[in-house]
């Protein structure tokens, strides 16, 4: 495993390299990608990409959590956690590149 994070950076390069928009024109069409899901999720949708995933918004209730350290009990408020479901196809792509890795 390599362990490398891609970047906006990096999606703007590949947009440009694929597509062959300038790169101003990569980077805002990437920008306007990620905002465009950002707020769909804000406003409460389901961000469904086709052999890809959903992302979606779950809301978490009030629990009683307990401090590592110290063992007492500690209230953890209400949130909302952002979810991400893989497709399967997407899941047999990695596991299939996996399986690459591990006969080299």
């Amino acid at each position: 495993m390599t362990g490398s994070t891609v970047t906006r950076a990096q999606l703007t390069e590949a947009v440009y390299q694929e597509v062959g928009l300038s790169r101003n024109e990569s980077a805002d069409l990437v920008e306007s990608v990620l905002n465009e899901i950002s707020d769909a999720l804000s406003g409460g949708d389901t961000v469904k990409i086709s052999s890809f995933g959903s992302f979606f918004v779950r809301k978490k209730g009030q629990r009683i959590g307990r401090n590592p350290k110290t063992g007492e009990e500690v209230p953890i408020l209400p949130r909302s956690v952002l979810i991400f479901r893989p497709s399967h196809v997407l899941k047999n792509r990695i596991n299939s590149g996996m399986a690459d890795r591990c006969t080299d």
